[in-house]
């Protein structure tokens, strides 16, 4: 009788943890088959070559499905919004680090990570990327971990007799001088392509931390930061000159591979790993990947430009959701097998200590020196409070559309950032 009361007791004890702990991931049970599992994510996102080859291995190994929830990019953070205010959630939501998340965070919706046996694998940036101010794992860095920069097309700058920049004053030039025989030097991609803003911001706030706390605090706004003015200044004077070409606005990100291909444009900002995934040769014409090579980004606020290190996509488990099955996806998708033959190929640097199977490409390779003097580590989606590119993109269109003049652009970008900030307190 003794034995049996123990026992009882320590049963009721273990569920009682796991009440008085729900984001923390208790010993699961033996997981179901024919479990169908749903993922929300951007459209973009889910359809990555890695994670359509981790979808597809999971449902060959095992006999469950995955449900792909695809949003828009342009409209996938009101659409997490509103499925987690309305209680319509997936069992697993593919989201980065950035101050978007917190507010889901605060209604404790994910379960913490931290005892699943692949943590210890992630390499030691991944994991940190992956972690909240009090060291909790929030989600599984199943992604590329890119290098954002100036890609340009070498083989055409050389046929045409023309150098890459090496300061902010060269790259306007080089600008003028492709304008002016014909050619659109920076794709551009309005329509969606708001990531560009981070790399311009990044180097203000992550070379004057003090600045970014200050910004935090509400001590100070974008409008009492010159350097916010010069980029927008730079980026509205170089619309009106044509460096983003004629339909920079109506442009989105499923016009970029074919505006480069083609030569049609120049010189884009984005990341090494979108010439593995994403960049497609014109019916296996034009120019491809190895036509192109890496510099900084210029956008008026770094002289000599910047790079940025990689955000990570996350895929995070929903606790109301399908718990167990959820993790055993995890674990099945941070098994070195698996993740070797997902992201065989692919241009990144490593998430997972046992990655072999990844590339770094010659564009990475070649530029290394310049990298590695003046990269950020990326800084203002993951550390900006309030900050979303979507609003920073509504701003400048307002700019491009003569609303506003330069000074309301920036109060309106400021106006945005609170906003959303408000929304995290």
């Amino acid at each position: 009788m003794k034995k049996r009361f123990s026992t009882i007791l320590l049963f009721l004890l273990a569920a009682v943890l796991c009440i008085s702990f729900p984001l923390t991931a208790c010993a699961r049970q033996e997981i179901p088959k024919h479990v169908t599992l749903s993922i929300m994510g951007k459209t973009s996102d889910l359809e990555k070559s890695y994670m359509t080859r981790i979808f597809e291995l999971y449902e060959s190994a095992t006999g469950n499905k995955m449900k792909l929830i695809k949003i828009e990019d342009t409209k996938f953070d009101d659409a997490v919004e509103k499925a987690f205010d309305k209680n319509n959630t997936p069992d697993l939501l593919m989201h980065f680090n950035n101050s978007d998340l917190n507010e889901l965070m605060d209604s404790n919706q994910f379960l913490f990570l931290n005892n699943e046996d692949w943590a210890d694998d992630l390499t030691d940036s991944s994991k940190a990327y992956c972690q909240d101010s009090e060291g909790n794992l929030l989600g599984l860095p199943f992604w590329e971990n890119s290098i954002s920069g100036c890609y340009y097309n070498k083989t055409l700058l050389d046929s045409l007799g023309l150098k890459p920049a090496r300061t902010q004053a060269d790259f306007n030039a080089l600008c003028q001088a492709l304008t002016d025989i014909g050619y659109t030097p920076l794709c551009w991609a309005e329509d969606g392509g708001n990531w560009v803003y981070q790399f311009a911001l990044d180097p203000v706030f992550a070379d004057n931390p003090n600045l970014l706390e200050q910004l935090n605090c509400g001590e100070v706004s974008y409008a009492d930061i010159p350097a916010v003015t010069d980029m927008v200044s730079w980026i509205n004077h170089a619309a009106h000159c044509g460096w983003l070409g004629k339909a920079f606005l109506t442009n989105s990100w499923d016009d970029l591979s074919a505006n480069m291909s083609s030569g049609k444009a120049v010189m884009i900002f984005i990341w090494d790993t979108w010439f593995y995934t994403d960049f497609k040769s014109a019916d296996g014409e034009g120019y491809t990947k190895e036509d192109f090579a890496l510099m900084p980004v210029f956008m008026n606020t770094a002289d000599s430009g910047t790079y940025e290190g990689g955000n990570l996509n996350m895929m995070m488990v929903n606790q109301s959701g399908q718990v167990d099955a959820a993790l055993d996806f995890l674990e099945f998708c941070a098994s070195a097998e698996n993740y070797n033959r997902a992201f065989d190929g692919i241009a990144t640097v490593n998430c997972f200590q046992g990655q072999t199977t990844n590339i770094q490409s010659d564009m990475v390779t070649d530029a290394m020196p310049s990298i590695m003097e003046y990269q950020r580590v990326s800084t203002a989606e993951p550390k900006i409070i309030g900050y979303r590119p979507a609003d920073m993109s509504a701003a400048m269109r307002e700019l491009f559309q003569g609303n506003v003049n330069i000074a309301g652009c920036v109060d309106l970008m400021d106006s945005y950032r609170i906003a959303a900030a408000s929304k995290l307190t």
